[in-house]
This record gives C-alpha cells, structure tokens and sequence, in this order.
C-alpha cells in the first residue's frame, strides 16, 4: 500500500484567456439522448474504431476531435484550466470503508514499461443515478451534485525522473482525467494533471503550483468535451498514452466522438518509469465520492499496451487518488494476452 495519498483530480479555475460561454443548467445538459440503437455489425464497427482512434497519434501537441468513421485528429481550441488546491492527510489508515478510491482500489502493475492504458466499464447494471458528495477528511471539497464523478487512470508515484531535478525523495504521478463540469456547468474537460510528489521547499519549477507540503502540480491544457451522465458508463471509454521523446495523449470516446488533449512527455518522463495503473469512476476534484444509486454494479476493466503479453499482476489497496466511490469491490481477475489487462466488479 502507498504510504502518502494526495489529491487526484482538483477543482479549477478557468484562466483568463478563455472566455466562458453561456451554458444550459446542468440538469438540463446532462440530459443527453439515449445512445442510437444499431445493429451488430455496425456496433462492432464502431467498437473498432473507438479502439482504433486511440491508438493513432495525434499529429502535434494540443486539443482534437474525431467523429465515427474518420480516423483524422482535427485540431480544436484548447482551453487552459487552473487546479485549486486543497493538501489534506490520508485518512484511510484510520479506518477506511470498503468501499473504492483514496487508496483502496487495485491496480494492475508489470514488469515493463506501459505505452498505454485503456479503461472501460464492460458491464454497468442497476446504475439509475449519481451524485457527487463532499467528503468531511477532505474539507467537503470538489465538483458536488447530480452526475458529478471523474473518470481517471492513474500512475503510481513510486518512481524518479529527472523532471524531479535531483530533489531527493521526489517522485512524479500523472493523471488522465475526464470531468463533467470542471471549466463551466455543463461541459466536461479532458487533460492530463502532472505532479512533483516531494519535491519539498516552497519554490515549484515555473509554472508549476505548489500545495504547501512539498509537492508541485500543473493541469496540461483542455479539450472540451460533453458531459455524460453517469448512467451511461458502459459507452465511454477513457485512454491514456505515453511516448517517450514524444507527446503524452488523454482520449475520451463516447458513441461516435472522440476528444484528445497531448502534452510533451517531458513535463515528467513518464514513459521511462510507467508500469502501473489505476482506473475508476469517482468523485470529481477535491476528494470527493461519486455516490451510487443502491443496487449498482459496474465491472471495470484495464488494459494496457506494454510490449508483453505476459499476466500482469492485480495488486489491492495500491491507488493513488485520493478521489473514491460508494461501492464495494469484489474480486480481481488478470488476464494475460496481446492486450494484458485486469477486471474487478464493484458493487452496493
């Protein structure tokens, strides 16, 4: 188990150079249509291609989107989001539920290096709402209400670069992120959130925000993307790549759209030290929980690309986000192949 859990995902502010548009309430833009009915063929299609834009590059650093059944990146406004912070102590050593997220999650761990991660929800039942709830250890902080939840793959922060610039004890997490309503009501944001875990003293690198206990952060810029609600989990899917020299790319497809956010991969060097992820759905920012209608089961999976195909392991109570819900996990399986990957269900 990580012995230091900090924030994940982090309520923002939107930098001045963009400028918000007028949205509809929440209530009424969370209200999207039924997902089109189609037959087969065409459902497996589109399967392939949600699994086909991930893996293409997007042509440069910065913000694209891709429509079914074209496999172009076009490039979109990025928009710049500022995190908020919030450091607050790991309470889960003090008694945490069984329930997932800050800290009691699994995550799928290997012997070499990832290249990519994808999460997605195979199965989602019983799910008919979501409400984003203010967690007392964390302040009562983040995104609260009515489908507000995050979805998020994670590194682990038990590895140095030289990003860390020699600091010692410094390591570095990065996080894929999408989240409903995170710039203004009504939209979501898709981007990377970096961090310099123990860097101490209280000078950050430049640009980067300190949270007064050692660590430095900096959100990536932001595509913009819908806002899901939560009961159609089991359309989207959430994709986080790494390319070492190269850029570092968050995908998020839903149905027959794709939103894309890259960022050198030299803000951290993640793909010189990534072997272990986390995916979930929680709570959005703050250390929020993403709480659960009674008699929700979602089963979540996480693949990743990483030049084997041997079984990777599934390792319990080792998330790094402080961020949870309000299920309960059951049993982990890991499954070796061209695509390695591990599989739990979670439930109340």
């Amino acid at each position: 188990m990580q012995t230091k859990m900090k924030l994940a995902l982090l309520a923002s502010l939107v930098a001045s150079a963009w400028l918000p548009v007028q949205a509809a309430p929440a209530s009424e833009a969370s209200l999207q249509a039924p997902p089109e009915i189609v037959g087969p063929l065409e459902a497996q299609a589109r399967a392939n291609w949600r699994e086909d834009i991930a893996r293409i590059a997007t042509p440069s650093e910065g913000c694209f989107q891709a429509t079914y059944p074209s496999v172009i990146w076009h490039p979109v406004t990025c928009h710049e989001v500022v995190p908020r912070v919030h450091p607050v102590p790991r309470w889960s050593l003090l008694g945490a539920s069984e329930t997932a997220g800050n800290g009691n999650d699994y995550t799928l761990q290997t012997s070499t290096l990832i290249t990519q991660t994808v999460g997605t929800f195979p199965s989602v039942t019983g799910v008919t709402s979501e409400t984003g709830k203010g967690v007392a250890a964390y302040g009562g902080g983040g995104i609260l209400g009515p489908n507000e939840y995050s979805l998020q793959i994670n590194s682990s922060f038990s590895a140095t670069t030289s990003a860390c610039a020699g600091h010692s004890g410094c390591t570095v997490w990065q996080q894929f992120v999408y989240a409903p309503d995170y710039e203004v009501s009504g939209q979501a944001a898709v981007f990377m959130q970096y961090w310099l875990i123990g860097y101490g003293g209280r000078r950050c690198p430049s640009g980067w925000g300190s949270d007064g206990a050692g660590d430095c952060y900096k959100n990536s810029a932001a595509a913009t993307a819908p806002d899901v609600p939560a009961t159609q989990l089991a359309n989207v899917k959430l994709t986080g790549s790494v390319t070492a020299g190269g850029n570092d790319t968050v995908v998020f497809t839903n149905g027959t759209q794709a939103y894309s956010s890259s960022g050198k991969d030299s803000v951290l060097y993640l793909a010189q030290v990534w072997k272990e992820s986390e995916f979930n759905v929680v709570g959005n920012a703050g250390g929020s929980e993403a709480v659960f209608n009674s008699g929700s089961s979602i089963t979540v999976k996480v693949a990743v690309t990483d030049g084997s195909t041997a079984t990777p392991s599934c390792v319990a109570n080792s998330g790094t986000t402080g961020e949870s819900n309000n299920l309960n996990l059951g049993s982990c399986t890991a499954s070796g192949g061209s695509s390695p990957s591990i599989q739990f269900t979670e439930s109340n």
